[in-house]
């Protein structure tokens, strides 16, 4: 079974369970409300289906901001359990002249399958709206909570 097979029959199955699904270049979007996630799937050599989330949070961390952001970073991910925040350096040509050196923060997760059928599906969907979830609400905690910062 080939990986756009493979990716096929995941946007089906999401389609089906009522989520709005696009094909993108190599990968797919789900959207759940205002929520998008990038997903794309490649088969696993030792078998089964592997599954990469990416949530793009639209924030963005200058270099000179990196050691502070890190170490938040690293407490958030502590309490995270169906992803991670990450670093993602923007594109240069994406960057205004003159901008200094900026990196996206993203959520992300991996997801192993060892199957596509209905079980493995179901647990597709849930992780999928748990890691939007918990993502986006530990976020917007740091961001607008009490004991957060304010941006």
């Amino acid at each position: 079974m080939t990986a756009s097979t493979e990716l096929r029959r995941i946007m089906t199955a999401l389609q089906q369970s009522g989520l709005t699904v696009e094909a993108v270049e190599d990968g797919a979007l789900v959207q759940d409300g205002e929520t998008r996630v990038a997903l794309f799937a490649e088969a696993d050599p030792q078998g089964g289906v592997v599954v990469r989330l990416h949530l793009d949070l639209d924030l963005y961390v200058e270099e000179d901001s990196l050691p502070d952001i890190l170490m938040g970073m690293n407490l958030l991910n502590q309490g995270l359990d169906y992803g991670a925040l990450n670093l993602d350096p923007v594109d240069e040509d994406d960057l205004d002249e003159g901008a200094p050196l900026t990196f996206a923060v993203l959520g992300r997760s991996v997801l192993w399958l060892p199957d596509l059928g209905a079980p493995e599906l179901d647990r597709l969907r849930e992780h999928l709206r748990r890691f939007e979830r918990e993502v986006t609400d530990a976020v917007e905690r740091t961001l607008h909570g009490s004991k957060g910062i304010s941006a």
